[in-house]
């Protein structure tokens, strides 16, 4: 498995860092943020290192929807949101912070005040 010693995410996929995870599969990892955007606010983080979503293999792209599909669903189950937004930052210049690829899947109530980007 490809790692970075330094990296959280990866210090997260090894269990080297307590955190709970709210769902896995064999290449993914979902935990709530710890600096949430909303109440639910939770990221998809690839059990291996990688940068971007460039660097992620197409062939891990099937367990990363799936993945994030199934936290959307249980945070909309839960009643965490109305709706949602998935996001990914990919580079410093985008917004990325942590240097591991991750989603963040944030939900939405009417009236929460966040702003979205529209296209």
């Amino acid at each position: 498995m490809v790692v970075d010693k330094n990296c959280v995410f990866c210090k997260l996929a090894r269990g080297d860092v307590p955190e709970k995870k709210v769902a896995e599969n064999n290449n993914f990892f979902a935990v709530r943020d710890i600096s949430p955007t909303t109440e639910g606010h939770t990221l998809i983080i690839p059990k291996k290192h990688f940068v971007t979503l460039l660097d992620i293999p197409t062939k891990l792209g099937a367990d990363m929807l799936a993945l994030t599909k199934k936290v959307a669903s249980d945070l909309m189950d839960e009643k965490k949101g109305d709706g949602f937004n998935i996001i990914m930052n990919n580079l410093t210049v985008a917004g990325q912070v942590v240097m591991h690829a991750h989603l963040h899947v944030v939900p939405r109530k009417e009236g929460d005040g966040l702003r979205s980007m529209t296209c």
